[in-house]
């Protein structure tokens, strides 16, 4: 099978507890494909300007990840962004963030990215999901992510994308605010009403929440003793679930590997929040990968028995 990613590539300047890191590699095709590489061939579908060297696309190769649909305009610079963020990772306190290039990134995908099994639709404007999706061949299997900008000021194209796609990746507060439901679950099935097979909520470090149409599944986060930066982990574990889900394309998605898919999604998270950028993420093993989704059935398992036995 083969995958091809469709998103940001940027440039990311991070400042936490941990310390400061200025124009590190990032952006959400960046972290999803280094995570989907471990399972899958990813082909990434971006632009970059004239800044973006060598060193840059040597990460981006990793894996062996093709890099031929990324466009570098030479006369341009690549996106930023920056983050702020105080002892609660999980939001920044002030954030910034300059498209350059990606303002007008309109996507061309080459035939062998055309041609993919898996498609992923990283957090672009809605109307430019709907276009990927028309230049593919029928993928087997095609998720989109987006964010509450989207939602606020594109909501009429974001339901329209949202209903061409077999699986919505969203935060829980995404899911709330795109639907006006107070639970996530109450969200999560008026967006399987709207046409998607599955619906992921990324929770943080409360983890992940997988509802279908006949089940829910919620999976803790790992419980890492040291976060460094969250800058990207949810597009890792996108790209870990939607990698692993490509894997077993060749047989039926049961609730078995629904399940293992956000395991192994939430294990490559937690590694990549343990380090800068894509530190962690590039040198990983697939074994330890493994270990961490053994730790996490391990944390996650427990004997059902009735409050009566002593």
């Amino acid at each position: 099978m083969s995958i091809t990613a469709v998103g940001s590539i940027a440039y990311e300047t991070v400042r936490t507890p941990s310390g400061t890191r200025e124009r590190m590699l990032g952006g959400a095709a960046t972290h999803f494909a280094l995570a989907a590489s471990f399972f899958d061939t990813v082909t990434i579908v971006g632009c970059v300007g004239g800044d973006f060297g060598e060193e840059q696309f040597a990460i981006l190769r990793t894996r062996d990840t093709r890099v031929a649909d990324v466009v570098r305009v030479p006369d341009a610079r690549t996106a930023c962004c920056s983050g702020d963020y105080g002892w609660d990772l999980n939001t920044p306190e002030s954030a910034d963030s300059q498209p350059h290039v990606f303002e007008h990134f309109r996507p061309r995908l080459s035939a062998g990215a055309r041609a993919c099994d898996v498609l992923f639709l990283a957090n672009i404007h809605p109307a430019l999901q709907v276009n990927v999706l028309t230049q593919c061949d029928q993928p087997a299997f095609t998720a989109l992510d987006s964010m509450d900008l989207w939602i606020e000021v594109a909501r009429r194209e974001l339901i329209g994308a949202i209903s061409c796609v077999d699986c919505v990746i969203l935060s829980d507060a995404g899911l709330r605010l795109l639907t006006g439901a107070s639970s996530l679950v109450a969200a999560a099935r008026a967006v399987l009403g709207t046409g998607p097979s599955l619906v992921v909520a990324k929770r943080g470090e409360y983890g992940a929440v997988l509802v279908t149409r006949g089940s829910v599944f919620a999976i803790p986060a790992y419980p890492c003793e040291r976060v460094v930066d969250t800058t990207g982990a949810g597009d890792a574990f996108a790209g870990a679930f939607v990698g692993y889900i490509a894997r077993h394309l060749n047989r039926p998605l049961t609730d078995g590997v629904l399940r293992r898919a956000m395991a192994y999604g939430t294990a490559i998270a937690s590694h990549k929040v343990e380090g800068f950028g894509t530190d962690r993420v590039v040198g990983l093993t697939l074994g330890a990968v493994e270990a961490r989704v053994r730790e996490l059935h391990a944390i996650a398992t427990f004997a059902c028995e009735p409050a009566s036995v002593a």
